[in-house]
């Protein structure tokens, strides 16, 4: 069994030490709710506002700038994923940055499909990136990501249970993110794990929750800000896979399409 908590909070645009120290925060309130695992929100070190993306950004080669947070991950033994528009050195990306206790940040995945104008400031990532928490394996996305079902799958096959995403949805669009969530849950038969933004400077609609295996919320936030906590346990995976079974049954090809003209 492995205890998530998805944050709901609001990002300050351009006050990555606040962000950081209202991020430890929120690594306290799970810890002491026996969380594990701890998800942020889409650029939630920087804030998500276009007009930073492409001023100085926290670098990949100091990690000194993630003390307080490092400092709540290290005192409670909770795993952070933090996402945050983050400087490589040779590239910029919108980056989960892993905090796990005893270790040193791991800038572990970026952002592979980038949306609009996030393509004038970050360079894509190459690769899908999994972490393990107790034996259990975890994809991870940003955003858009899950909008691309073959994202959440490549990470099914390869053995994830559980797909974390950090988002920031514009108003407007809550009816979209809840149906991709829950689809990428009940196509994959994986838990999925939602972290939105709420807030400036686009008025951020947050939402979010944790999605079973069959595609039902089964954790969110009441409030404007808080965190949604559940519980995921793989015997419930297995089950879901093997009475829905879309996973077992699917073709990893299918031939040659077809084609008629009348």
């Amino acid at each position: 069994m492995l205890r998530v908590a998805a944050v709901q909070a609001e990002a300050v645009p351009g006050d990555v030490a606040g962000n950081i120290e209202a991020a430890a925060g929120c690594v306290r309130a799970a810890g002491d709710a026996r969380a594990r695992l701890v998800v942020f929100p889409e650029a939630f070190a920087t804030g998500y506002d276009e007009a930073l993306f492409s001023a100085a950004l926290p670098g990949a080669d100091d990690p000194s700038w993630l003390a307080p947070l490092q400092q709540a991950v290290d005192d409670t033994g909770a795993v952070a994923i933090l996402n945050t528009a983050l400087d490589h050195g040779d590239r910029r990306a919108l980056a989960d940055v892993v905090l796990a206790p005893g270790a040193p940040p791991l800038a572990l995945y970026d952002k592979q499909h980038l949306y609009a104008s996030e393509r004038r400031h970050f360079v894509p990532g190459e690769h899908g990136a999994t972490v393990r928490i107790d034996g259990v394996e975890i994809a991870l996305s940003v955003c858009y990501d899950a909008n691309f079902p073959e994202h959440a799958a490549a990470a099914a096959a390869d053995g994830a249970l559980v797909y974390v995403n950090s988002g920031a949805y514009f108003p407007g669009g809550a009816e979209r993110r809840d149906l991709h969530y829950a689809a990428r849950a009940l196509d994959n038969g994986m838990y999925v794990v939602f972290a939105g933004l709420v807030g400036a400077p686009h008025d951020f609609i947050g939402g979010s929750a944790v999605f079973d295996p069959l595609g039902r919320r089964v954790a969110s936030v009441a409030t404007r800000e808080g965190l949604a906590i559940a519980d995921l346990d793989p015997a419930v995976v297995a089950e879901a896979r093997e009475h829905q079974r879309m996973w077992a049954d699917r073709r990893s090809a299918l031939g040659p399409r077809r084609r008629a003209a009348f």
